[in-house]
């Protein structure tokens, strides 16, 4: 399964709590797509929120953050990683 980092804006002020919320909504629709949204992080100053998940696409990804409440277009495959 090929792993992608999405982003969203427009966050700005949201709690730990509130992003705990929103990637438990992406977890309970994820199996419908094939998805596996690893963790998130949030920096609530800029209001970005990043998404580390693997699936068979970033169609995949986008339909199960649509499905979730909270989409975006800013998706990008990891094809390459280090440790």
């Amino acid at each position: 399964m090929a792993k992608f980092m999405d982003v969203h804006s427009g966050f700005v002020g949201v709690t730990e709590e509130q992003l705990r919320e929103a990637h438990e909504r992406d977890l309970a629709v994820e199996g419908e797509e094939g998805v596996h949204f690893e963790r998130a992080w949030l920096d609530p100053e800029s209001g970005k929120v990043f998404c580390l998940s693997s699936g068979p696409s970033k169609e995949a990804v986008q339909r199960v953050h649509e499905k979730a409440g909270h989409p975006t277009s800013e998706i990008y495959e990891l094809p390459i990683e280090v440790e």
